[in-house]
Formats: structure tokens, C-alpha cells, sequence
């Protein structure tokens, strides 16, 4: 089976307000260029899988749309300004292609041929249904899927796993490391290191990693 082009929406916060667990894990590093390089890598990762055919950005920040522009991403208000499932609906609104994806601004060690891989398992499920993909530790969501005509309907937040599945939608399940590692806190961060970062975040982790003692 060919495997459609995908819409996907990626919902960036105003930085100033970006993961907020974040700050102080990047000694000397601005909180905002962090969370603007995760967003950055993230969004760098979906324009790169070849399942894509457009990414929408959907934010109120200056500096993350005009990233996002350069990166080749379409950029979209976020008008309705109610958190982060509102702006989820809204970009899945604009979407030309059938064929729709959220996926969270935090996921800066993604491969591009992982989000192909769970798009195309989403494709290969079963028809008229979401299909969503829990985070590492099990509990939030990082991915949400919807086919032609199926609302995207995201439960994002605490406990979004449950949320989603309570709402009908079904879990994927497949070997997605990099795509299932969303950075909240420190070690988070130190997680998705591991696996490896994309270039701007990876620069930032470098920057802001303490130096060695003498001798």
C-alpha cells in the first residue's frame, strides 16, 4: 500500500511560557533558546520524513514562526488561544492533506524514518479510527492520527494516554525510541541525549554542559 502524505501539526507555546520544567537544566543557556532549539529540532525531523507532505506550526510566538518558516513549515495564529488541544484543533483544521498528525514541540532526538513508521502503521489500522502513541513512561501522548474525515478530537495533558484511548482511540505500538522521548525535565533531556539530539539542541546541551575540573 503507498503510503499517503501526511499533514502534521506541531502546537509551539509563546517561549517566554515553554516548558516551564525545563528552566535551570541548561546552566548559562537562556530557557527560551532551549525550548526554542527543541522545537526547532522537532519540527526539522517532521519536514524531513518522507510521509510528510506539509507541517503547520501553530503558534503566537514571533521567533518559533519565523523559525518555522525558514524551516519550510507553514505557520498558523493560534487564534483560539486556549491551550494546547484548541491548538491542535485548530491546525488540524487548516490541513490540506486528508491525512492528519499532532505531534508535541519536544521530541529533539526524533529520526525522520520513526514518525514514517508509525505513520504508516496508523495508515495500516484499522479504518475510521485515531490512533495515538504514549510518551516513554506510558502516560502522556506524543503522536495522535487521524485518517480522512476523523476529527484529530486531542486529549493532550495529564494523563493523555488514558484520555485518548477512553475517547476511541487505539494505541500503535512499534519500536519508535526517538519518537516517543518528549523532554518535560532534566532528565529527560539527558534521556533523549542519549539516543541523540538534533543539531540545535545538541549545540545548546554542549554550551551548557559544566566544564571539567582542572587536572
Amino acid at each position: 500500500m503507498t503510503q499517503p502524505r501526511w499533514a502534521v501539526v506541531v502546537p509551539v507555546k509563546r517561549l517566554a511560557v515553554a516548558k516551564s520544567r525545563l528552566r535551570g537544566a541548561l546552566p548559562g543557556v537562556p530557557h527560551e533558546e532551549l525550548a526554542l532549539a527543541l522545537a526547532a529540532d522537532t519540527l526539522r525531523a517532521v519536514l524531513a520524513c518522507p510521509a510528510v507532505a506539509e507541517a503547520l506550526v501553530v503558534t503566537d510566538d514571533a521567533r518559533v514562526a519565523a523559525a518555522a518558516r525558514a524551516a519550510g513549515a507553514r505557520v498558523l495564529p493560534d487564534e483560539p488561544d486556549a491551550g494546547l488541544n484548541a491548538a491542535f484543533r485548530h491546525g488540524a483544521a487548516g490541513a490540506a492533506a486528508g491525512w492528519v498528525a499532532g505531534i508535541t514541540a519536544d521530541v529533539p532526538a526524533l529520526r525522520p524514518a520513526e514518525l514514517a513508521g508509525a505513520l504508516l502503521a496508523a495508515q495500516n489500522g484499522r479504518q475510521g479510527v485515531r490512533r495515538f502513541l504514549p510518551d516513554a513512561p506510558g502516560d502522556g501522548t506524543v503522536l495522535l492520527t487521524a485518517g480522512p474525515g476523523v476529527p484529530l478530537d486531542p486529549r493532550f495533558g495529564v494523563g493523555s494516554a488514558v484520555a485518548h484511548a477512553a475517547s476511541g482511540a487505539l494505541s500503535l505500538d512499534g519500536d519508535w525510541p526517538s519518537l516517543r522521548r518528549d523532554v518535560d525535565t532534566a532528565a529527560d533531556l539527558a534521556a533523549a541525549a542519549r539516543l541523540g539530539l538534533g543539531p540545535r539542541t545538541a549545540a545548546l546541551v554542549a554550551a551548557g554542559r559544566p566544564a571539567r575540573a582542572a587536572g
